[in-house]
């Protein structure tokens, strides 16, 4: 009917990502955990995104079951020796998630200047492709345009995917006494299938305990 707008078929980046999210659905049995980080030693400035990575790669070296690759077929997984982060990265021609290499070994200076060079390349559009694969374990930092929590979406042969949301401020009982303090949630979605929920546990917490200090190198 003209009158509902004319149909579109979908191309590019939003084709490729209807498939990748219909056989995610198809394979993974996803769990999401919830949770949510006092994050009030940070210094004024501090680079959210940047703790985020560094959190991720801690936890990984902590919880290493969660930065595998698992073969739904074989029922075999592959642990790995590096954390190749993917970063989820919105535009208008749909979502790319381009790959920051070994973060367990690069300082932050490092990151901030591969994740910056890479969201460029996105934007203007010309990310090799090679440059968007391979990755081990994904970060969805959606709370930089709205929201608390998500599911967000383990794709294989990855098992697990961290969402961020957005930082607000929060009445929190700290020292025995009702304080103000910012607060971020988190949302660590796993893949059941290859990750116990005690994993996923422990892995969530090695985050928020390296989110709540008050600053790392």
């Amino acid at each position: 009917n003209a009158q509902k707008g004319a149909s579109q078929a979908l191309k590019g980046v939003r084709k490729s990502m209807a498939r990748v999210m219909s056989n995610s659905h198809e394979q993974v049995v996803p769990v999401t955990l919830h949770d949510d980080v006092d994050i009030f030693k940070w210094g004024k400035g501090e680079d959210a995104s940047m703790r985020l990575v560094h959190a991720i790669a801690v936890a990984c070296k902590q919880e290493p079951a969660l930065n595998v690759w698992f073969d739904g077929e074989q029922l075999t997984r592959r642990l790995l020796n590096k954390v190749d982060l993917g970063i989820a990265v919105d535009t208008e021609q749909g979502l790319f998630v381009p790959v920051l290499r070994d973060i367990q070994t690069r300082s932050l200076t490092e990151l901030r200047e591969g994740l910056d060079a890479l969201r460029g390349a996105v934007q203007s559009r010309k990310i090799p492709p090679q440059e968007m694969q391979g990755a081990t374990i994904t970060l969805s930092n959606f709370g930089t345009l709205a929201g608390k929590y998500a599911n967000p979406i383990v794709v294989p042969p990855m098992v697990a995917i961290v969402g961020a949301g957005g930082i607000r401020e929060e009445v929190l009982a700290y020292e025995h006494q009702a304080v103000l303090h910012p607060v971020m949630p988190l949302s660590l979605s796993f893949d059941h299938r290859a990750v116990t929920g005690g994993e996923a546990a422990r892995f969530l917490k090695a985050m928020m305990d390296d989110l709540k200090k008050e600053k790392v190198e």
